[in-house]
């Protein structure tokens, strides 16, 4: 009986002296993961041993542990889960979790052959593994660094077997490119509404900015007006977007007025959209050279609100907060650039089949933005303002036929490419394919398509 006691004893003494060095060693390891704002540690940089513990109860578990289990936890590699700061780069990271730089030098040198460091984002998570200590609980030689290097793809550095350096490891997620179409209503604006329908961002982005050639999104859409929009897209094992792929079809029903985009790739492997009747969409000009712009004032005459009479105003008033960019409306070459009397701030650009335009009261011109250099359509030019005569922060904008100001609303602009004979011919069989596909797969829903169908290519 009393060596019963006697034996029961000694293992609750050694559970004590375990807790008091785990708890040691506890505090020890969490130094270097204390954040730069003096604030508390995240849980999820604490190292995952004591994240276990934590999970199983706490250190206080380890006093109920059989020495087996005591003995396989100070055997489980030590895991440190760190958030990018802002700024930071992956050393700076790697001292953080109190690797060498030598060490930490090499890791980086064998993951550059897989991963670009320079793309790492703040608030991304990457994990730094030690070895257990060989003297029991704590840590030992640092062992490996992983991270997400995109939505479908991790990558690490991993210690070579005898210790020399560190190898590269790729590891792929299983997902499976497929199509993906949904079609709604507007309530407010094509944007809040293809969000609510779950439409990824970006894929919205680029619908509006495809769209931009043929619509005024302040003036043309109105509650009621549907969308439809196809695009491609990788899905994981559970039905989940990872990755948007390019867009395919983008449509819009403006009170029975249709507009419908295709994305076409021709033989030659150029890409670009097109409507029903094989016209490009890129116009040669831009209906809008800045974005979320609302007129403030039309073209034709006025009551002048600095001159106090009526005068004839030849462009058009989009007001947009100071700074905004504006975009060159085509390409074309610059026939000026710099201040210009009451147009204060001004860039004029020459483009082809005889059109111009103008931009004034820019704050700036944008670097690079002289006469005589070529731009290209959407290029930043320079950044909205209130110089020359002005009475607020707007874009005056110009359009010039020859040498003489039009109304920019009501020209006929036009076209980039328009498909003719066998051309034309292969783009509206491809067209009916595409309408069939879209047919075929319910809105808010999305199927696998294999290479050679609607918008993919053979790889």
């Amino acid at each position: 009986m009393a060596g019963h006691v006697t034996a029961k004893l000694k293992r609750s003494l050694k559970a004590l002296a375990l807790v008091i060095v785990v708890g040691a060693i506890a505090v020890f390891v969490a130094r270097p993961f204390v954040p730069f704002s003096g604030d508390d540690a995240p849980l999820d940089q604490a190292p995952a041993s004591y994240m276990d513990m934590e999970a199983e109860g706490g250190i206080h578990s380890l006093a109920d542990s059989t020495d087996s289990e005591i003995e396989d936890r100070a055997r489980r590699p030590v895991e440190y889960v760190l958030q990018v700061a802002s700024g930071e780069k992956l050393t700076d990271l790697l001292g953080r979790a109190g690797v060498p730089m030598a060490e930490a030098l090499q890791a980086i040198d064998a993951l550059i052959a897989i991963f670009d460091p320079r793309n790492l984002k703040a608030g991304q998570k990457v994990t730094v593994t030690f070895d257990p200590s060989p003297h029991g609980f704590g840590q030992g030689d640092f062992n490996l660094i992983s991270l997400p290097a995109d939505p479908i793809r991790d990558v690490a550095a991993r210690r070579k077997a005898k210790g020399a350096g560190f190898r590269p490891e790729e590891t792929k997620r299983l997902v499976t490119r497929q199509v993906a179409h949904y079609a709604g209503s507007i309530r407010s604006s094509l944007y809040e509404s293809a969000m609510a329908a779950g439409v990824p961002v970006q894929v919205i982005i680029a619908m509006i900015k495809v769209l931009s050639y043929d619509v005024d999104f302040q003036r043309d859409i109105q509650p009621g007006d549907n969308f439809e929009v196809m695009f491609e897209g990788w899905y994981d094992t559970k039905g989940k977007l990872v990755r948007h792929g390019d867009l395919l079809y983008a449509g819009l029903d403006l009170s029975g007025a249709e507009i419908q985009l295709y994305r076409y790739e021709d033989s030659l492997g150029a890409s670009d959209f097109f409507n029903a009747k094989g016209e490009s969409a890129k116009k040669a000009l831009l209906k809008t050279p800045v974005d979320g712009a609302k007129i403030t004032s039309g073209f034709g005459l006025r009551h002048h609100p600095i001159l106090g009479f009526s005068k004839m105003h030849k462009g058009i008033d989009f007001g947009v907060p100071p700074g905004t960019p504006i975009q060159a409306a085509g390409d074309g070459s610059i026939e000026m650039a710099g201040p210009n009397g009451a147009y204060g701030n001004y860039v004029r650009l020459r483009h082809g089949n005889g059109f111009a335009t103008a931009y004034a009261h820019m704050s700036r011109i944008a670097q690079g933005v002289h006469t005589g250099r070529r731009v290209t359509q959407g290029q930043i030019i320079g950044f909205v303002g209130s110089t020359g005569r002005s009475t607020g922060p707007h874009l005056h904008y110009e359009v010039l036929q020859g040498n003489a100001q039009v109304n920019p609303m009501s020209i006929k602009v036009p076209t980039g490419i328009k498909l003719a004979g066998r051309d034309l011919d292969r783009y509206q069989a491809f067209k009916r394919q595409t309408d069939l596909l879209m047919a075929s797969i319910p809105s808010a829903t999305h199927v696998a398509v294999t290479a050679g169908k609607p918008g993919f290519k053979a790889n």
